[in-house]
């Protein structure tokens, strides 16, 4: 663990545990342990696990682990639904109250930074409706121009949000345009926080990289030992298109590109590796091992009686 007992916590009248970190790391293990001496239940922070029928590229946790520990914001939608971030908001929010009113604790596990912090920090998103014909338009765009092209306009009429957006999010880009096209307002002029009332106590999981690298590639190893492939082309069978957002996910996209011949088995697993890797480093630029916010912990050198004393301080606190 890192040198301080717990991260400074503002007093709140919810007490909120967050678990934080690259995928692989172990976050699901850890929030087991937890729940299970605290009397927590788990809330998704994960983009790609609020889908059905996507089980094993996702990671979920299985049917005997949400037994023992209840799990929410799991197969909330199917995947040609589109769920937004205020959706999500307004989900977990709802979830966390729940837990907290029966007595329980709620933990919010996940690594998407986006959900984690649209909900700690409370952010208030624009409530602007979705425009496919402008949507299709502007990806058409994105695919003809590049990337950088469809950022470079964002940054002319928001500089502020293109500062913020990757430019390799599209879907993020895309949407910012969006708000500014139809509003003629800035999307960053839009967004505020208004930070709800939590105390939350936040672990942020970590390891060594080339550790990680390797339990990433056992990971990926193992979906395809369980019937990746399989859950892929079940859904495409059901009509699930590959330009879904859901489709487009890790493991999904490259096992789609095998399925249409595009690449090999081998070549698409290695695919799968690479941009693992490459969604690590960029999960880091959300939750930054330098944030005093969070208690790092090393997964590697675990100490979970040092991390639950520090947990148990944190929830006697008024």
């Amino acid at each position: 663990m890192s040198e301080h007992t717990r991260p400074p916590s503002a007093r709140g009248r919810v007490h909120v545990v967050a678990i934080v970190g690259p995928t692989a790391v172990g976050k699901t293990a850890l929030s087991l342990r937890l729940a299970q001496a605290l009397g927590g239940e788990i809330v998704s922070a994960d983009s790609r696990q609020i889908y059905r029928y996507m089980d094993i590229g996702t990671a979920k946790a299985t049917a005997a682990e949400r037994a023992a520990v209840p799990h929410h914001l799991i197969d909330v939608v199917p995947p040609d639904e589109r769920l937004t971030l205020a959706n999500y908001q307004a989900l977990a929010t709802q979830a966390i109250e729940d837990i907290w009113a029966r007595g329980r604790l709620p933990m919010l596990v996940g690594g998407t930074g986006l959900y984690v912090r649209a909900l700690l920090e409370g952010w208030t998103i624009p409530e602007v409706p979705p425009k496919p014909l402008l949507r299709a338009r502007l990806q058409e765009e994105a695919d003809r121009d590049g990337a950088a092209a469809l950022h470079a306009r964002l940054a002319a009429v928001d500089p502020v949000a293109a500062a913020r957006i990757d430019a390799r999010n599209v879907r993020r880009v895309i949407r910012a345009l969006e708000v500014h096209a139809q509003t003629g307002q800035p999307a960053s002029r839009q967004q505020g926080k208004v930070p709800p009332d939590y105390a939350v106590f936040r672990i942020g999981l970590t390891m060594p990289r080339d550790a990680l690298y390797r339990r990433i590639d056992a990971r990926i190893e193992a979906m395809m030992a369980a019937g990746l492939e399989a859950e892929v082309r079940w859904l495409a069978a059901q009509g699930y298109t590959w330009n879904l957002p859901a489709m487009s996910g890790l493991g999904y996209k490259q096992i789609g590109q095998y399925l249409r011949g595009e690449v090999s088995l081998e070549e698409a697993v290695v695919l799968i590796k690479r941009h693992t890797r490459r969604f690590v480093r960029q999960q880091y630029n959300w939750f930054r091992l330098d944030d005093p916010s969070i208690l790092w912990y090393n997964i590697a050198e675990s100490n979970d009686e040092a991390l639950l004393g520090a947990l148990r301080e944190f929830l006697a606190q008024p």
